[in-house]
């Protein structure tokens, strides 16, 4: 609070030393002066002063005294203004304390269904944040990364410091943070919100980076307990307070990465006219310079077309894919049930985050209608729009 304050008055005095009136002579009665007349102004209910009152300061005793309740009035009346404008100040300092100044930095593709599950996460819990949108080509925007795929989620200082507005102790200096891969940033973000005693470095050491060789002979790189929310037993019966809910919701999140996912590209590409279709979506959303949005939208959505089918065989697909999208979304009802409006009860938890931030990439698309018309998913995903459009899991 003591710094805050100081803070305060910092900018109190920077804004009156820095306005034209300080910089010309008679600064101090210019300043008195102003505040004198708008307390008389309140007073009389008019911007004028009334004559009698003028003749009368400048002469007699009377006039000795009515000027020094002048000037009284003019410091009481400075008083007055600058303290408004240090509780302003003080007020807009604990708003960013309580979160309205958080500083969060999103790389991205839009349309990737990793980065939309982060989106979704973000959005319902009201935390604010800055999106650079990546071009798929170049990636010039995240060169500085030696981790070179989206999402990145970048954690500043500020966000550090502000994120312990649930904790009790604050941060001694400013840290940067670069979190990699969708399910460790919402997990670890989570912990953050929910637990008050580990900070956010702590945190990331539960999600340990591992790199493998896949079947391809392609270096990949994973991470330990990405579906872990790293909470004491009193957090877990809090946030989980029925049995099996935790497993549920990891069961169903890794569901989402494992098997939803690979059924988005198969079927935005299913025909030429749907790949055209995506692509021209893909262009006008992403960023694209002229020659490259031409290059992507004719010879990207030809060779995604052809992908697609590759994809098809990779993940055992049916003949018409459309199938297995409307099956697995049919999964996913049927295990929240009629009971439930989210698989998180009353509100959703993380599993319907991430679903629904997979299946959103493909509004705006056939595929999107069709899974709309000839599934039980819409009236589930209506009620996530909702939720992520008031922000319903922000925390005051």
């Amino acid at each position: 609070m003591a710094a805050a304050c100081t803070r305060t008055l910092c900018k109190v005095g920077r804004s009156i030393w820095e306005s034209p009136a300080a910089r010309r002579p008679g600064t101090v009665s210019y300043l008195v002066g102003n505040v004198s007349s708008r307390g008389f102004r309140r007073a009389y209910g008019t911007g004028v002063y009334p004559s009698e009152l003028l003749s009368s300061l400048r002469t007699g005793a009377g006039g000795r005294v009515l000027g020094c309740a002048v000037l009284l009035g003019g410091g009481l009346g400075l008083y007055h203004t600058v303290k408004f404008r240090v509780q302003q100040l003080l007020a807009e300092e604990e708003t960013k304390v309580s979160g309205g100044g958080l500083k969060l930095t999103l790389y991205q593709y839009k349309t990737c269904p990793f980065c939309s599950k982060v989106r979704a996460f973000l959005d319902y819990h009201g935390l604010p944040y800055e999106i650079v949108e990546v071009n798929p080509v170049m990636r010039k925007e995240i060169k500085w990364s030696v981790y070179r795929k989206v999402p990145i989620l970048m954690v500043d200082g500020d966000v550090v410091r502000l994120l312990k507005r649930f904790q009790n102790t604050g941060v001694s200096s400013p840290q940067i943070k670069q979190l990699n891969d969708s399910s460790v940033i919402i997990s670890s973000i989570q912990t953050y919100l929910i637990n008050k005693e580990r900070s956010l470095s702590e945190i990331l050491h539960c999600y340990p980076e591992m790199k493998s060789v896949n079947e391809r002979g392609k270096e990949v790189t994973e991470y330990s307990n990405k579906y872990w929310v790293m909470l004491g037993e009193t957090e877990i019966t809090d946030i989980y307070p029925e049995k099996g809910m935790q497993k549920e919701e990891m069961k169903w999140r890794q569901w989402a990465d494992d098997w939803l996912v690979h059924l988005i590209s198969p079927n935005v590409y299913r025909t030429t006219g749907e790949a055209l279709a995506s692509f021209d979506y893909i262009v006008r959303e992403g960023k694209f310079g002229t020659f490259e949005g031409f290059f992507a939208k004719y010879v990207g959505a030809a060779a995604m077309f052809l992908i697609a089918k590759r994809l098809k065989s990779r993940h055992n697909l049916q003949d018409d894919v459309r199938q297995d999208l409307y099956n697995a979304v049919n999964d996913w009802v049927a295990a929240i049930g009629k009971k439930r409006k989210f698989m998180g009860g009353d509100q959703p938890n993380l599993a319907d985050l991430a679903v629904f931030g997979v299946l959103r990439v493909m509004e705006g698309l056939q595929a999107f209608d069709d899974m709309m018309d000839n599934t039980k998913v819409k009236y589930w995903y209506r009620r996530m729009e909702r939720a992520s459009l008031n922000h319903e899991g922000r925390q005051d």
